[in-house]
């Protein structure tokens, strides 16, 4: 199987089945990509991470781009974003037309009660997994159990970029020095990495002009139509542009903007629109294709679902590019080295928040222990798992 067709694969898979946000959907990543399949190291998925904590737009596809552009350039990254995008667009979609037509929600309180602590349950051995190939020494144990700590302490995005920036500041002091010159040597350019500045700068260019052309170029009857899309675009695209730290941290300015400033939602709309992003697999932004539903249906989904998440992911390709470029200088080794036991313990970290916000029962505590054996011993694939949870869930919350 070519690479392009493995990718477009495996995150359709991924997309469909990664309920519980942005380290459910990275747990399910490692585990399929990094133990079962083997095509990338756990230092790809950890890199990915550390940059697009430090890049503006949603983290989990961020990171699946990251992956995708390491595995097979921008076409990689390409296919990977979308791919993985797809699977929760189409039932968002189709749960926004029934909520738009019948003005209720499916019943799925119980399926989430069960899937969340499969996700706990995934996350910690994600993390277990990490840490034994990718902390080596007793300083980068310091920076993890500290990273965690804090974050569990402090916690927020700010406390979140503070700790990488520091974490890559920690990694250049305590190991530049003692690598090797000759040890990291850049290998040798590419085709792909040639060709990079005028594929980028197509594709920028194609979305820019998009935006300022496409809604002056439309009969004038179909112009209140074309204004809304212009309006979905720009307004998505600046937010994938100009906010950070992933979805729960961009759900606040989203209300700010589409309920209160633009009124496309009511505050219950809104609140609904959000449940659907959470209790489906995916994004939890995948809530912009509800926003959009509302304003210019099937159009409007599709182009509020486009713009957050496409230009946040450009700007991730560019990062990808010049990372991958420089990373096997010393300077950008020595800084990972302190970043990536500094993720690793945030990721702990991220394990015990979500586990905070579950109702603590009898079946709450055996659907945890199951899916922690079965997964830890016999490695089964957590894009069952999780789904299979959702079920115990029904079966276990009407005993």
């Amino acid at each position: 199987m070519n690479t392009s067709k493995y990718l477009l694969l495996n995150f359709l898979k991924i997309g469909a089945s990664s309920f519980g946000g942005f380290l459910a959907l990275v747990s399910v990543v490692q585990d399929q990509m990094v133990t079962k399949d083997k095509a990338i190291k756990n230092e790809v998925i950890l890199d990915g991470i550390s940059l697009a904590s430090v890049l503006p737009g949603p983290l989990a596809v961020n990171v699946v781009t990251y992956i995708g552009y390491h595995l097979n350039g921008i076409k990689g990254a390409l296919i990977s974003m979308m791919a993985v995008i797809l699977p929760s667009f189409i039932l968002v979609l189709a749960l926004s037309w029934s909520y738009f037509e019948y003005w209720t929600l499916p019943l799925v309180e119980n399926i989430f009660s069960g899937i969340m602590p499969a996700v706990v349950a995934i996350i910690v051995i994600v993390a277990i997994r990490m840490a034994k190939k990718s902390v080596t020494d007793y300083k980068q144990w310091g920076i993890c159990i500290l990273s965690g700590l804090l974050l569990i302490w402090l916690g927020g995005f700010f406390m979140t970029l503070g700790l990488i920036i520091t974490g890559g500041l920690v990694g250049f002091l305590l190991y530049y020095r003692s690598l090797s010159p000759q040890e990291f040597r850049p290998p040798p350019p590419t085709k792909k990495k040639k060709s990079f500045p005028f594929l980028f700068l197509s594709i920028l260019g194609a979305v820019i002009i998009a935006i300022i052309l496409i809604p002056l170029l439309v009969p004038s009857g179909m112009q209140g139509f074309f204004s809304d899309i212009r309006k979905l675009m720009v307004v998505f695209s600046g937010m994938s542009l100009t906010l950070f730290g992933g979805g729960y941290v961009f759900i606040p300015a989203i209300q700010e903007t589409v309920v209160q400033n633009l009124q496309w939602l009511s505050v219950k709309e809104f609140t609904d629109g959000i449940a659907i992003g959470q209790i489906t697999p995916g994004p939890i932004l995948i809530s912009a294709t509800f926003i959009g539903y509302k304003v210019a249906g099937f159009w409007g989904a599709l182009i509020a679902t486009m713009a957050i998440f496409i230009p946040s992911g450009v700007l991730m390709i560019a990062g990808a590019h010049f990372l991958e470029k420089f990373k096997n200088s010393n300077l950008v080794k020595s800084v990972f080295m302190g970043l990536r036991p500094a993720v690793i313990g945030m990721i702990f970290a991220a394990s015990f928040t979500i586990g905070q916000s579950i109702e603590i029962n009898w079946q709450s505590i055996v659907i945890f222990i199951i899916i922690f054996l079965i997964h830890f011993k016999y490695k089964v694939n957590a894009a069952i798992l999780i789904p299979v949870s959702g079920i115990l869930g029904i079966l276990l919350l009407n005993i």
